[in-house]
């Protein structure tokens, strides 16, 4: 290995975690190419911050006061980092080899300020190839003063948690895509995809009408001309308005996207995102309904007081 792939990078990485003793390790092993990272910790109590600090991270302590920002635009705009360049990684996924060489040299361009990564997903023993989950594009590479999150404002009895999920990132400036696939772990069981479906579709279905509102300003446009994501966001507006969602979102992802040239495991994450959708489309009626009924009240409420005035 030649000096110049030994020596560190200058490079700031980001890793926002909450009780993820599982990951971390891995996760920092994989992007010690970098001179800085920080793991922005939501006070976890399986010893995630021992396990961080003892890999070689610093730890940082996040407080969420429950408003904007979350966590990860909350270390964008207060950690003091040491470069210009930034990388977001979550806990469960890795920075291959390959990609590691490409995001070297990427942060040497003066003509580009952010790059997209490709998530692979690993998903029941093997990689999900197509499906739509595949190429799946983040702009997770950036200058760290020009990028920020989108903020999406929903109800928080969402319970949508202290860090941005959903969101993606908002660049001013120049982007391009980098080829090398970044490794993706987040479901290594079924149980723990219904899991963290579960409390998505319940953001989902909270932020159904401000998510896909083209505002170009605090949240990300829905385009048909667009980036990939942006095309996405369109797609999934015009989905909102479809009849039979769930059997659309199955067709989409199993025969449009060829979720069927990954076998059973196509098949499978595919009957699990119809799923995911019909879940989506119960929340939004239960939150019609509970919205209705508070307004109801409210207006009832209101009439009564008019009556008791005029008497």
């Amino acid at each position: 290995m030649s000096k110049l792939s030994d020596a560190r990078a200058p490079l700031s990485v980001l890793i926002p975690v909450k009780n993820e003793a599982a990951n971390v390790r891995d996760c920092i092993s994989g992007v010690s190419f970098a001179e800085e990272i920080v793991v922005v910790d939501s006070a976890s109590t399986d010893g995630t911050q021992a396990i961080a600090e003892e890999a070689g991270a610093r730890v940082v302590q996040f407080v969420w006061n429950g408003n904007f920002p979350r966590k990860k635009n909350w270390a964008l705009e207060n950690v003091p980092w040491q470069h210009e360049w930034v990388l977001i990684v979550d806990a469960d996924e890795r920075i291959t080899p390959e990609l590691q060489k490409q995001i070297r040299n990427a942060i040497r361009r003066n003509d580009v300020d952010g790059f997209y990564l490709n998530r692979r997903f690993w998903f029941l023993g093997g990689w999900i190839n197509h499906c739509g989950y595949f190429p799946s594009w983040n702009l997770r590479l950036f200058r760290h003063r020009l990028g920020r999150y989108e903020q999406i404002e929903i109800n928080k009895s969402a319970q949508s948690g202290d860090n941005e999920v959903h969101e993606h990132v908002l660049l001013d400036g120049r982007s391009k895509y980098l080829s090398a696939p970044m490794e993706h772990y987040a479901f290594p069981d079924i149980a723990t995809f219904i899991e963290k479906h579960n409390r998505y579709s319940t953001w989902e279905a909270a932020a159904s009408r401000k998510l896909h509102q083209t505002t170009g300003q605090t949240t990300l446009r829905a385009t048909p001309f667009g980036a990939a994501v942006e095309r996405k966001r369109w797609l999934r507006k015009l989905g909102l308005k479809a009849p039979f969602r769930p059997s659309l979102r199955f067709l989409y992802h199993y025969l449009w996207k060829q979720g069927f040239r990954d076998g059973y495991r196509g098949w499978l994450l595919c009957r699990l995102l119809a799923w995911y959708e019909r879940m989506i489309i119960f929340k939004e009626h239960e939150m019609s309904r509970r919205s209705w009924k508070i307004g109801g009240r409210e207006s009832d409420i209101k009439g009564r007081e008019s009556e008791v005035r005029g008497q």
